[in-house]
This record gives C-alpha cells, structure tokens and sequence, in this order.
C-alpha cells in the first residue's frame, strides 16, 4: 500500500516535521563536534584570564584568536550539521562570557579603562535582566540577534585583540595608541546603541 507523502512514511523521525512546519532536530545533534568545541572554548576560559593577569600577553593573545578560530569553525559545523537548542544557547553564552571576563581582566590590568569594562557587563546585565524579569512576570519576550549588536561584538573582540597586541608591543601603557582608544570610543559607542536597541525592541514586544 502506497503511503500518502503528506503522513511521512517511510521518513526518518528526525528530519519528519511538526504540525507548525518545523524540523525536529537530530537527537545525536546535542552531542556534535560544534557543541564540543563550544563546550572547550568555555573551559579554556581560566586559562586565558590567568595569562592576561600574569602578563604573558603573547600567550594570552595566542589563545584568544584561537578562541575566535574555534568559534568560526564551530558555527561552520553547525551550518553544514544543522544548529541544535544547545548550540544556540551555548554559543552565545561563550561569547558573552569570554567578552565580559576579558574586559574586566583587562580593566583590571589597566590595559583597558575600568568604566568601558562597566560598561560593557551593564549592558549584557541589562538585557538578561529584563528578559528574565519579563518572564517572571509572564511576558514571553523573543529577542532576536540585531544586526548593530552583530557589529557590536565583532567590534568588542577586535578590541580585545588590538590591547593584547599593544600590551605585547609594550604600547598599552599611557597614553594608549592611537588605534586602541578609536577603538575604545567605537565600542562604547556601539554598546550604548545595541544596549538601546535592545531595550527598545523589548519594549516593542512587551
């Protein structure tokens, strides 16, 4: 007896679709070489805090852009595999993570000025308060990833790499090179906008 297409007989359950017209994810999905990656990329976190902390900014910097290289090679895993919820949840998580600990860390070292590190956690506290205030209070809210927070992180990394790189040259004591404090303007700048905008479309959906 033939099957209708429509009932998907004769089709893998993990690539059959839900009543709302989405794909159920691949069950050995969560535990792919994307996830695995991200997973590392976190657990090595320490490590390049205590380089930057003890001053061996090569070392530091050697181990943030390999953290920026297994990051490009994790999204790439997952837009050949297919994104899973851990993935989407983990992959941001590191980021901010990796960001946050290393604006302070480097505030702290007084490669970076203090009120640009408080800015910065602000910011991400501010939008992961309000989400979960929001939810508390029963309002679903979906924030979506906005294209000037997109620029806003690739900014804050960029950041990142040039006050290790000047801090390897020697170059990051006072006054600060002229690269690195554009930089440091350009980034606070894109925070309070992203910041702002974030707000605004929480408003929006509320």
């Amino acid at each position: 007896m033939t099957c209708p297409p429509t009932l998907g007989c004769g089709v893998p359950d993990d690539l059959r679709l839900l009543p709302a017209g989405r794909a159920v994810g691949r069950p050995a999905a969560r535990t792919n070489l994307a996830n695995a990656i991200t997973c590392g990329r976190i657990c090595l976190l320490p490590a390049a805090v205590w380089l930057v902390w003890r001053g061996a900014c090569i070392a530091a910097l050697w181990l943030f852009l390999a953290e920026g290289v297994w990051d490009s090679v994790a999204v790439w895993l997952a837009s050949w595999r297919g994104p899973t919820a851990l993935g989407a949840l983990l992959d941001p998580i590191a980021d901010k993570v990796l960001l946050v600990s290393m604006y302070v860390t480097l505030a702290q070292t007084w490669v970076l000025p203090d009120w640009l590190a408080i800015l910065v956690v602000f910011r991400d506290a501010v939008i992961v308060g309000g989400v979960l205030t929001l939810s508390l209070h029963g309002l679903k809210v979906a924030i979506r990833p906005l294209l000037v927070s997109k620029h806003n992180t690739v900014l804050r990394i960029v950041l990142v790499g040039a006050a290790l790189l000047a801090s390897c040259l020697a170059l990051a004591s006072a006054p600060i090179p002229a690269l690195v404090t554009a930089l440091i303007w350009i980034v606070t700048a894109s925070t309070l906008i992203s910041g702002g905008a974030y707000v605004a479309q929480a408003t929006m959906a509320r």
